[in-house]
């Protein structure tokens, strides 16, 4: 079957951890054997999240030249080249000899009226505490957010992926048989002038979004979001919490989730199965396997012959296929 896994950020760099190369390159090779077993029974297209890094970059900018910051957009590309780049080598160090793979840069287009552009949502870079959040507010004039899990977040516009403009040369790759990394941190956001000329824009779009609008092009049979979370779950951080095994995009629809993290990979999961999708399937990186398999995280699919199942927490979390 042909996968496409979104690997999220949080999931290459873990939340508390220190931003250094040597923490990256540990939490990409974990990731990468886990998308090497997948590999051995599918053909499988990596993308990936970059919040924590861009906005690291965003900083590291904005602290050396705080009157000419450098825009989202080329900080997107440089960490979609980063990260690729180590994805690319720890995965190929993971596949048996003679594996091809590459990483492309990938732009993606987005409508410059998207009311995302006055609505930032798109938390990015660490999470500070409030004194060290309300002085970064201060020096900087950036949005700001609290954190489910405490703390203050810089937030960005997060616009629609309208089209990705690399989807050819995505596509060629992909029926000759490449392992393809692509469309990360969501792909580096273009907008379309008056001219048909394309140009960047300040912003970081959803990985997931993007991720589902490339399978829907690839033809792909699955939608694979691995994140730090185990799965979905129904009444999140209340005492009636329950993770969810297996649901309908239907049911999914007269749920609430939290817009700058989960809402993103439910909506993205119900586009993916309604274009045609066979499954979508959101949880941990460990469980990527077992997540396909029907055997960990939640899976989301049309069938509607499949009862939903939901699972208390604390409770054994296996899920029946």
């Amino acid at each position: 079957m042909r996968i496409v896994v979104a690997l999220g950020g949080n999931a290459l760099l873990k939340r508390g951890e220190p931003m250094t190369a040597e923490a990256q390159h540990t939490n990409v090779r974990i990731a990468a054997e886990a998308l090497a077993d997948l590999a051995r029974d599918h053909q499988v297209i990596v993308a990936h999240g970059n919040g924590p890094q861009v906005g690291l970059m965003a900083l590291h900018a904005a602290t050396f030249a705080p009157d000419n910051p450098w825009p989202l957009d080329v900080l997107g590309a440089e960490t979609e080249g980063m990260i690729g780049y180590l994805i690319e080598q720890e995965l190929m160090n993971a596949l048996p000899p003679g594996t091809d793979c590459a990483t492309l840069l990938t732009r993606v287009e987005v409508n410059r009226k998207d009311p995302a552009f006055d609505q930032p949502t798109k938390p990015i870079g660490p999470v500070y505490t409030a004194e060290e959040g309300k002085q970064v507010r201060a020096d900087h004039q950036w949005s700001m957010v609290a954190e489910a899990t405490g703390g203050l977040r810089r937030v960005v516009p997060s616009p629609l992926p309208v089209a990705i403009l690399n989807i050819g040369p995505i596509r060629l790759l992909v029926e000759a048989g490449v392992s393809v990394i692509c469309a990360g941190g969501g792909g580096i956001p273009v907008v379309r002038g008056v001219d048909g000329k394309m140009e960047g824009v300040e912003a970081v779009i959803d990985k997931d979004r993007t991720a589902a609008l490339l399978a829907t092009a690839l033809a792909a049979d699955i939608l694979l979001m691995l994140t730090d979370v185990e799965a979905v779950f129904r009444d999140w951080g209340t005492p009636t919490q329950m993770l969810i095994g297996r649901i309908t995009p239907e049911a999914l629809d007269a749920m609430e989730f939290e817009s700058g993290s989960m809402a993103p990979k439910i909506t993205s999961a119900c586009a993916f199965v309604r274009a045609g999708g066979k499954l979508a399937g959101i949880g941990s990186l460990q469980d990527a396997r077992a997540i396909v398999e029907g055997k960990a995280g939640t899976q989301i699919r049309l069938d509607t012959s499949l009862p939903e199942r939901s699972i208390p927490t604390g409770a054994a979390a296996k899920i029946l296929p």
